[in-house]
């Protein structure tokens, strides 16, 4: 299955011979792990997915510098295979700076992009030289300015999808017309340089338009700041880039975003850079976990139908759930959809699918149509690496899955 191993950091990758099949995989490792009764779930994180998916950018958007945005999964091995493509990364705390410094990521390949920071973080990105930062308010312009010696900072605007899956401008961002220009002559004022405007329109964006209006405050904002003296030479896009299949696919939001900046910032000095999550994150991670229990129960008690009292229902327990990678239902507004890892023909029957602790809040499927499946069998769950691995917990003792990276021998 795999021809040998290799070593990114601390970690062991396995090289296949052809393009990663994760299916393939897949069904050779639970195959393995039945024989053994080892019923532990696991998570294959594929790079050659990683790398397509930074092909795709490079493709689609090849004038704007993707930084990462940590937060959305801060898996090491992701994070030391873009750093070696280059990419720059959106940190939103110390911990955040500090992983992407012990990679030995330069600074001007890292933004502190969190517009509400802890006093102390900000000394310490001082400390480490990382001078790229947002702000939003007055407040936090002289909070800055007070811990800080020399930053470089770069006004965040409130101009967001209304329709995206998070909306964002609720709690971040400076109103563009009149807040915004005053906190640009504030900063001129105390002497602190603006250097550039960012805005994000929501993750999940499902209005592609926003940039375009986003882009606009944008000019403005920068034709204000070089008025003030500021040295304005960044624009910030922030993420709301898909992750995988959307309905607004990803192709048509870049073509909107070139059309927007050639129209808007034509000068080829402006520096343009982006903060995409789940555009890298969420593909190359696939879970497959185990059914560790099962109860037939009546049909109605899923579907909440009476007429079908009489029919057969599912109910099955698995070992992640949303205390572990499925807490994306919960905190990212998110819905996974998985299937049989074993896919044969069979009558569909109403199910529920359960996460294995006692919290009845651990609930990951229901109503859904599948066939018959017993204690043992394995189910595997695609696009699973954006707002899931982050922020897993190992709650009432369940452990995280076990992540396999693999690469293909052309991409290694």
């Amino acid at each position: 299955m795999f021809m040998r191993k290799e070593i990114i950091g601390d970690t062991k990758v396995n090289v296949t011979e052809q393009p990663v099949d994760v299916l393939s995989i897949a069904t050779a490792i639970a195959d393995a792990k039945t024989l053994k009764d080892n019923d532990e779930a696991f998570m294959i994180i594929n790079l050659d997915a990683l790398y397509d998916r930074f092909k795709l950018w490079k493709r689609e958007l090849p004038q704007i510098e993707p930084f990462y945005a940590v937060k959305c999964n801060s898996d090491e091995t992701m994070l030391r295979t873009l750093a070696s493509l280059g990419v720059g990364f959106d940190c939103a705390s110390r911990e955040e700076i500090d992983i992407v410094m012990r990679m030995g990521v330069p600074t001007d390949r890292i933004i502190y992009a969190n517009p509400c920071k802890t006093r102390s973080f900000i000394q310490h990105a001082e400390e480490k030289g990382v001078t790229m930062m947002t702000f939003d308010n007055k407040e936090e312009l002289e909070k800055i300015g007070k811990q800080h010696k020399c930053p470089e900072l770069i006004l965040r605007i409130a101009v967001s999808d209304p329709t995206a899956t998070c909306p964002l401008n609720l709690k971040f961002g400076a109103e563009p017309v009149k807040a915004a220009p005053e906190l640009l002559k504030h900063a001129a004022h105390m002497g602190i340089n603006v250097i550039g405007v960012s805005f994000h329109v929501g993750s999940g964006c499902n209005d592609p338009s926003a940039y375009r209006v986003a882009l606009q405050h944008a000019r403005t904002l920068f034709d204000i700041g070089l008025s003030l003296g500021h040295k304005m030479e960044i624009v910030d896009m922030g993420g709301g880039f898909p992750g995988g299949e959307h309905h607004t696919p990803f192709e048509k939001i870049a073509a909107l975003i070139r059309s927007a900046v050639d129209e808007f910032f034509p000068e080829p000095e402006v520096r343009l850079i982006a903060e995409p999550g789940r555009f890298f994150a969420a593909r190359p991670f696939t879970l497959i976990a185990n059914i560790i229990a099962h109860t037939a129960v009546p049909a109605e008690k899923i579907t909440k139908q009476p007429c079908d009292a009489a029919a057969t229902g599912h109910m099955y327990y698995i070992n992640d759930g949303v205390y572990g990678s499925f807490n994306c239902i919960l905190f990212d507004h998110n819905q996974p959809v998985g299937r049989p890892l074993f896919d044969v023909e069979g009558e569909l029957f109403p199910s529920t699918i359960w996460g294995p602790t006692c919290d009845s809040l651990d609930q990951i499927e229901d109503k859904k149509m599948m066939r018959a499946l017993d204690v043992g069998d394995w189910l595997i769950y695609q696009d699973m690496g954006a707002y899931t691995c982050a922020a897993s917990t190992t709650f009432n003792g369940f452990q995280r899955p076990t992540p396999i990276y693999v690469i293909g021998e052309r991409t290694w």
